[in-house]
């Protein structure tokens, strides 16, 4: 029979040999690492990047880092051929609500294992799936964000899951070759556009220690308030119940509504605004009730200036007229809570002319664009946002009608929106109630305080000044009745104390004789 040749203990072959990877052998490496670079890092300073530019090779740098970089050494930190600052390619990366980085067009979240490309002559970023199945197989070479014409030629691979050997920051040519640090070369100092274009992008330095900065806005947590808070809770307790890595709570606390969830959820009353177009002015009443995101984010756009000489890019007689992008291409557009934002259908139609309703490109997102009937369109029921009508103006919107359009339905005539003016705001009124700057709500507070203090004062009047029982007590005695009082007190107390001593039996002295007299004892 054969016997078992494992020991158990670990031998000496095993001890200095890669067998088993144990421990002995482990750290005796004879070469370095792969380690993989993100993406989204800058290949020079190895960090998140601000503003990304690439070669053509695909490496991406931050503009801040490569511009020093390239003043000092003119080469390409990463393979050690020459490069310029023109060689730079800027790039648009998209990002969803979140802030992570995905495609424009759908929406896909960019991973380490996504093939990522970017157009040459557009600067926009895309998934090579999406690239591969709207551009190579229908052979139609536009940009999908610009309609800019593009070659094959011009996509630059940015990460390619299956060629990562280019992504290895080990063997960088300023890794290999100890160069000097990113940060350090930072420190030189630039000339002309260089030195312009670094100040322009460099953040400003604090003046003060770090310790007495004060904490970042975005991190300090909203107080709540009786108007703010949400009927949920913020689950922090639950969070520091099931992970470690939160610090402990023992209460539930309730959630913090942001300014547009507390006025979307809490304004009822209507909005109303003034547009002024090249045609004419018109009036519109804002649902505000009904649509609240929808009347909300055209409010605070219109307040912002956002909507300020943007054309009508779409016209169609007989059916509606379309504007909102600053871009006039019909794919612009942004909303001002910095994402898309929800459908709302609540029982209201397209049932006639002047109907203001919100564009988008399905379900769910809507952004600053916007269209206006020229009739009723109940097949658009349900399918498109109603915030508002127009109340005067109606003959500004025949005249819009009457211009003529080309193929792409593009009016001949530019049709323009000066301008947007709120005439009434009821969101305005909500938040100053939430911040207690409201005039009305002020007034109201110290009308309250005042009578308050009044009541206060009259208890203050009508209430016993000795706590005694007699006849007047509510009265405040002045001070000769109180030492009179007094006096009267001491004079009563000395006579009752002389009549007790009067009173008082003296002790009989016993018969006998004093002496050796121990009977008391």
């Amino acid at each position: 029979m054969g016997k078992d040749s494992d020991k158990m203990y670990i031998t000496h072959s095993e001890w200095s040999t890669l067998d088993f990877g144990h421990g002995g052998f482990k750290n005796r490496k004879t070469g370095k690492e792969f380690k993989k670079l993100p993406f989204h890092c800058c290949a020079l300073s190895l960090s998140p990047f601000e503003t990304p530019r690439c070669t053509k090779d695909g490496l991406v740098f931050d503009l801040m880092h490569i511009l020093p970089w390239i003043k000092k050494h003119g080469t390409n930190p990463v393979t050690g051929e020459p490069l310029a600052a023109s060689d730079l390619i800027p790039l648009h990366f998209h990002k969803n609500a979140d802030g992570a980085y995905h495609d424009p067009i759908t929406f896909k979240v960019f991973t380490d294992s996504t093939h990522i490309v970017a157009v040459g002559t557009t600067g926009h970023v895309y998934a090579y799936e999406t690239i591969d199945e709207l551009n190579v197989k229908t052979k139609s070479w536009k940009d999908l964000m610009t309609d800019e014409p593009f070659k094959r030629k011009d996509l630059i691979t940015i990460q390619d899951p299956h060629n990562i050997s280019n992504r290895d920051i080990n063997a960088f040519h300023y890794k290999v070759n100890d160069l000097a640090k990113p940060e350090e070369d930072s420190k030189i100092n630039a000339k002309g556009a260089t030195a312009r274009i670094l100040a322009a992008i460099a953040p400003s330095k604090p003046t003060t220690p770090a310790k007495d900065l004060p904490i970042t806005p975005s991190y300090v947590p909203k107080k709540s308030t009786t108007q703010n808070a949400a009927h949920y809770s913020d689950n922090s307790a639950a969070a520091s119940f099931t992970s470690l890595g939160s610090s402990a709570v023992t209460q539930n606390k309730a959630a913090v509504l942001s300014d547009a969830e507390y006025l979307t959820s809490t304004v009822k009353d209507h909005a109303f605004a003034r547009i002024k177009t090249n045609f004419g002015v018109i009036d519109v009443e804002l649902f505000c009730d009904v649509a609240p995101k929808a009347c909300y984010n055209f409010v605070q756009l219109s307040k912002n200036g956002y909507y300020k000489n943007v054309p009508f890019h779409r016209s169609i007689k007989n059916f509606m007229v379309q504007t909102g992008d600053p871009t006039g291409t019909g794919r612009g557009g942004k909303s001002v809570y910095g994402h898309t934002f929800g459908d709302e259908f609540k029982g209201l139609s397209h049932n006639e002319r002047g109907i203001l309703s919100m564009a988008n490109r399905g379900k769910d997102t809507n952004s600053s664009q916007f269209f206006i009937t020229y009739k009723q369109c109940k097949h658009l029921d349900g399918k498109h946002s109603i915030f508002g009508k127009i109340t005067k103006g109606l003959e500004v919107l025949d005249k819009i009608e009457q211009v003529e359009t080309d193929d792409g339905d593009k009016p001949k005539k530019p049709i323009t929106m000066e301008s947007i003016e709120i005439l009434v705001d009821p969101f305005e009124k909500a938040l100053n109630i939430l911040k207690g700057t409201d005039p009305e709500t002020l007034k109201k507070a110290e009308e309250a305080a005042a009578r308050k203090a009044k009541k206060e004062a009259n208890d203050r009047v009508f209430a016993p000044m000795s706590g005694g029982s007699e006849i007047g007590k509510y009265f405040k005695k002045s001070v000769d009745e109180e030492s009179s009082d007094k006096k009267r007190g001491l004079e009563e107390g000395s006579s009752a104390a002389g009549n007790e001593y009067e009173n008082a039996e003296r002790p009989k002295k016993k018969a006998g004789s004093s002496k050796f007299d121990f009977s008391s004892w």
